[in-house]
């Protein structure tokens, strides 16, 4: 799937799926090195902020401007990760303060080329001159019995375009995704099963949420994602 193919795609049905060789030739970054980043979701600390008292997320997070005309990423200085409650009525309205990605990633040539390539995507669909972008490293684990990737439920995000980039997925049964039109009743349902899948979404016209996750056997499994949300406007902010 090329690029155009892809854009044409969000703009029919608000959402598109790559599987990992169609990632690597649409933003032309190297498989290996992107596994190169894999074993830090390992380290992720635990997510304090869950309001259903779980604790089954780990969870890293900071934030980036990208320039659509000179194609440069900047990483800005770690913020709280805020969104309304009208977008996250189990976690919005208070400022998170999650610990930020660790510099190895963030300056890792894969995880920038990534990043910048999907701005370049969505910035063909999108005219922009930047995107303020935010970043989640997320490990949900099932060593409670169950674990949530959206305990929010379906949702949308604030933002314009919502990349979710399955790491890894070990040991564990459930953690359906669905995309459901905004505005309408036409959805799919589809399980991302394969390291460096990618599920890209146009916020304003689609909703989304991935189902609990359970073990699959005896021992306590894993679901890894990288989320990351493109915002025209400048980050949400409880000040605007």
């Amino acid at each position: 799937m090329n690029s155009q193919s892809v854009v044409n795609q969000l703009q029919r049905s608000g959402y598109a799926l790559l599987q990992p060789a169609q990632l690597v030739e649409t933003l032309d970054v190297p498989l290996t090195d992107l596994d190169a980043l894999r074993g830090t979701w390992s380290r992720l600390p635990q997510d304090n902020y869950l309001r259903d008292g779980g604790h089954y997320r780990f969870r890293r997070h900071s934030c980036f401007v990208q320039d659509i005309h000179d194609d440069s990423l900047h990483q800005t200085p770690h913020r709280a990760h805020w969104q309304p409650t009208d977008y996250n009525a189990l976690h919005g309205g208070m400022q998170r303060w999650f610990e930020p990605i660790e510099p190895e990633v963030s300056s890792a040539p894969a995880w920038q080329a990534l990043i910048r390539g999907l701005g370049l995507l969505f910035a063909q669909v999108a005219h922009v001159d930047r995107w303020y972008i935010e970043a989640h490293q997320f490990r949900i684990d099932t060593a409670a019995g169950i674990g949530r990737p959206t305990p929010e439920g379906a949702h949308r995000d604030g933002v314009d375009y919502v990349a979710v980039v399955l790491i890894d997925r070990h040991l564990v049964r459930g953690g359906e995704t669905r995309v459901f039109e905004a505005k309408g009743i036409a959805g799919v349902r589809f399980t991302m099963t394969e390291s460096w899948t990618a599920l890209l979404l146009d916020d304003a016209n689609v909703v989304h949420e991935t189902t609990p996750i359970l073990p699959l056997g005896d021992e306590p499994g894993v679901r890894d994602t990288l989320v990351l949300t493109y915002r025209k406007n400048g980050f949400q902010d409880p000040a605007g």
